[in-house]
């Protein structure tokens, strides 16, 4: 069934039947019949063909989804009992929202691969939202997200804080003064994440509790853009200390002086709340909690 499954996935996915039978290594007749054995099993065809393309019909996306989940537990069964009796190995799906996946993670990884050359990580950056989904569906083994949430088929441990700062560029009118009000930050043009965003929730916040309103905005998906943004003078934004160190460091950004910053805010680990974990996992998920690469970074700033 396992054989079958697989086959089916990777049929669905390359949309043919030849590229499906070069990716697995096997002959396209031998494709054929898994399909055909796969869709006699269930009374019903799974994908509709033609000369041009092959897709799936209905009951093939219900098929394909719960194939998936069984392809990943199977898989994940499997590195659960490997970890008995060998050194930490496998796979690692980790999931991370823009901020730590882009700034913090890579260092972290680097760390990780060094020690633990046989762990093989893939990382997935997405919004904060989207994280939760993904580890939810079980598509993903942990994720790093910004804020606090509670959610019921996860656990979620808040492990480091991060620290905003309402950036400009180096030469703006803001970038030297000692004291700036609020009423002048309302004037400007605030380059803010989009909704979903951990970094665009933190900005709200700060918002609401300065009762800040600003006259213009513009909402742009990625940190690196806004921080461009900023630094060719388009307006000013609030970031983490860690996305903008580089850029405070080399003078080409400045940190806005205003009483009530920096803001804080928690990055916490999402977790299935299963006992079973790989020890690729929990190596990974100690290193964070041990906090034996934050530091460093954070000292950059």
């Amino acid at each position: 069934m396992d054989q079958q499954l697989l086959v089916f996935v990777t049929v669905a996915e390359k949309e043919n039947f030849s590229r499906a039978a070069e990716q697995l290594h096997m002959t396209q007749p031998a494709v054929s019949q898994h399909i055909q054995a796969l869709e006699r099993e269930f009374g019903t065809r799974l994908l509709e063909r033609n000369n041009k393309y092959v897709r799936l019909n209905k009951a093939g996306e219900i098929v394909y989804h719960h194939a998936k989940e069984i392809l990943r537990l199977h898989t994940r069964m499997h590195d659960l009992v490997d970890d008995l009796m060998n050194t930490p190995s496998g796979n690692l799906i980790i999931g991370s929202s823009y901020t730590f996946g882009e700034y913090v993670l890579p260092h972290v990884i680097a760390r990780l691969r060094d020690r633990y050359p046989k762990i093989k990580p893939t990382i997935m950056i997405h919004n904060t939202k989207e994280i939760m989904d993904l580890i939810a569906r079980r598509q993903l083994d942990a994720g790093i997200v910004e804020g606090e949430y509670q959610h019921e088929k996860l656990s979620i441990e808040p492990f480091a804080d991060d620290e905003m700062h309402i950036i400009v560029s180096s030469d703006h009118r803001l970038a030297k003064k000692e004291k700036v009000t609020v009423r002048e930050l309302e004037e400007e043009t605030w380059i803010v994440r989009e909704q979903g965003s951990g970094t665009r929730e933190a900005t709200d916040k700060m918002f609401a509790r300065l009762e800040l309103s600003p006259t213009n905005m513009m909402e742009f998906g990625s940190t690196q853009i806004i921080k461009e943004s900023v630094e060719a003078g388009m307006g000013v934004s609030l970031l983490s200390s860690w996305a903008i160190r580089k850029e405070i460091r080399l003078g080409m950004l400045c940190i806005v002086k205003l009483p009530e910053t920096p803001i804080t805010r928690k990055f916490s680990l999402v977790t299935q709340a299963n006992p079973f974990r790989t020890k690729a996992l929990d190596i990974f998920l100690d290193m964070l909690r041990n906090n034996e690469v934050l530091p460093s970074l954070v000292g950059r700033v």
